[in-house]
């Protein structure tokens, strides 16, 4: 047999009762009436199937039995006080991983319209590359994912579709006879790996002259003038 949960509201009654001496200053301790008082009690007596106050017109004492319950029911809210607060300190996390191509100026946008929509959202952002964020997503380190897009998986949504070139410094000039510099990120990288292929089918010489642990630091030997 399921038995009914106690009512916490005529528990809380219960014990501003015993701790007052009086409805109704239990019932002023509850901000409510000395009648919605009573009754919280009366039902609550009902659900254990015993008195649990003694009533006369001077004073208000409480049973055997109420004074038995009463270190219980003060366990039990004290329980639930405990059970409120860990749900307020437990902050919502979400964690999401970008590839370092992805994460452009419109980052900051975005995080201030996460922030905005839940200002109470821990947001967790991790930018690192695409191949080592779907290793973690599969490892369910992170709830999303942005990457570019991976042979062999169809488990995603298009998102954008992101142009490719190639980029340089201005007035930086390639110098005849000499393979072409490339500054890259770090194994693995998709776009490193396509840039190389389309050099060689290209039959285009190159070196590596800078190898970034971020788009950023590449960027900047770019503007540089190192390759």
């Amino acid at each position: 047999m399921i038995q009914r949960p106690l009512d916490l509201d005529a528990v809380q009654g219960f014990v501003h009762i015993a701790d007052l001496g009086s409805f109704t200053h239990a019932a002023e301790a509850m901000q409510t009436t000395q009648a919605a008082v009573s009754l919280k009690l009366k039902r609550l007596e009902q659900r254990l199937g015993c008195r649990l106050v003694e009533r006369t017109p001077r004073h208000v004492q409480l049973s055997a039995l109420g004074a038995d319950f009463l270190p219980h029911a003060r366990e039990l809210l004290q329980a639930h006080e405990r059970a409120l607060a860990l749900a307020v300190s437990t902050r919502q996390r979400l964690t999401i991983g970008i590839s370092d191509h992805v994460a452009g100026p419109e980052l900051p946008a975005l995080i201030a319209r996460m922030n905005a929509q839940d200002p109470q959202l821990l947001i967790d952002i991790r930018i690192a590359s695409s191949g080592p964020l779907l290793q973690g997503f599969d490892r369910r380190e992170y709830d999303t994912v942005i990457v570019r897009t991976h042979a062999g998986r169809d488990d995603g949504e298009l998102l954008a579709e992101e142009p490719f070139g190639w980029f340089a410094a201005p007035g930086w000039q390639h110098r005849a006879g000499e393979p072409l510099p490339l500054a890259t990120l770090a194994e693995p990288c998709g776009v490193r790996a396509m840039a190389g292929q389309l050099l060689d089918t290209a039959r285009m010489p190159w070196t590596e002259v800078f190898v970034g642990g971020g788009v950023a630091a590449v960027s900047a030997a770019v503007m540089a003038g190192l390759g």
